[in-house]
């Protein structure tokens, strides 16, 4: 409304004789000067409040926790914010990765660092090569982003020659990028006067006796009253499959001794058969059940071939069938 129209407003016809425009004026310029020197004021206190604050020193926190950098920080009347998280394979995961300001810097207490902490290598699963053969294992390897490593090879009985028999690290590991992954590979059956441990798990104990004569060798049997397989069937054996044996070689089995007849020893028929397409595969049978887990078939097996394992129903619950150590199936068992 302007200052003639506020005096109008707000005093009388004879009070505008008394208070000039220039009087006005001046009690305006009064005014304007009061604030500018509240806020003079105002700004100069907490400029004293922040200049007042000591200096510290930013410590080094690279490589320590979020939990023990929080703590360095305080003990230093310092802040910490998190910036973020990046991939660094040298930096532990979960440690501090980098900080601004550095350490060495000078500021006032109360400064708020900010952090970036690591999230270590970027990891991956080491995939199941066994069964492959070695050119596939390379190129999914190369998938994974992993790298081929040392290569050897090992005669089987089992597996035909090029076939991965082993690896290391073991499948279905976390590990971080580029790492060596190294595996053996067959190199077919041996040669003739070399002898090898064949798989006689799940059969009968007489086709291993035979086979030890035949060989010159000797066999130590021991028996398993809890096993889940009919009698004088083989549950476990001494060497592994595909070890080189001859005179001195000590090998071991363990034979079934369940007795039949009995309602409890009805027996369930374990049937899966291998796919059709790709190579060999490493399959592996578990049975579960009130006294545990217990391993019922563990091998590799031809694309098309079949698995017909006979189980008694006593104690078991389920099965779980395992292709290249991926869980593909699990049946109750009724």
């Amino acid at each position: 409304m302007g200052l003639k129209g506020f005096y109008q407003r707000h005093f009388s016809a004879s009070d505008e004789k008394i208070i000039s425009p220039g009087f006005a004026l001046r009690v305006g310029a009064v005014g304007f000067g009061l604030f500018f020197m509240t806020y003079f004021l105002f700004s100069w206190s907490m400029e004293n409040v922040i200049h007042n604050r000591k200096e510290v020193i930013v410590p080094d926190i690279a490589g320590k926790s979020s939990v023990n950098a929080l703590q360095v920080l305080s003990e230093n009347n310092l802040a910490m914010k998190i910036e973020g998280y990046e991939f660094n394979e040298s930096v532990p995961i979960g440690t501090v990765l980098r900080q601004i300001p550095s350490s060495g810097s000078t500021v006032r207490e109360g400064k708020i660092v900010r952090v970036v902490f690591s999230q270590g290598g970027e990891s991956v699963f080491t995939p199941t090569l066994i069964g492959l053969p070695l050119r596939n294992a390379e190129l999914l390897l190369r998938q994974r982003q992993l790298v081929l490593g040392e290569v050897s090879e090992s005669y089987s009985l089992k597996a035909e020659k090029g076939t991965v028999l082993s690896q290391e690290p073991k499948p279905e590991l976390s590990v971080s990028k580029n790492t060596m992954v190294q595996v053996v590979v067959s190199a077919g059956p041996p040669p003739a006067g070399i002898v090898m441990m064949p798989d006689f798990r799940q059969k009968k104990s007489d086709e291993a006796q035979q086979w030890a004569s035949q060989n010159s060798l000797s066999l130590s049997i021991s028996e398993d009253q809890n096993s889940l397989f009919p009698g004088g069937t083989i549950i476990e054996q001494s060497p592994d499959p595909d070890a080189v044996v001859n005179g001195d070689t000590k090998i071991t089995l363990t034979v079934s001794s369940r007795k039949g007849g009995d309602v409890s020893d009805r027996e369930f028929h374990v049937r899966y058969e291998v796919s059709q397409s790709g190579s060999q595969r490493h399959i592996r049978v578990v049975a579960l059940g009130k006294q545990g887990d217990r391993e019922i078939f563990n091998g590799l097996r031809d694309p098309g071939s079949k698995i017909d394992l006979a189980v008694p129903y006593s104690g078991v619950e389920k099965i779980r069938i395992f292709v290249n150590g991926i869980l593909v199936e699990e049946r109750p068992v009724k």
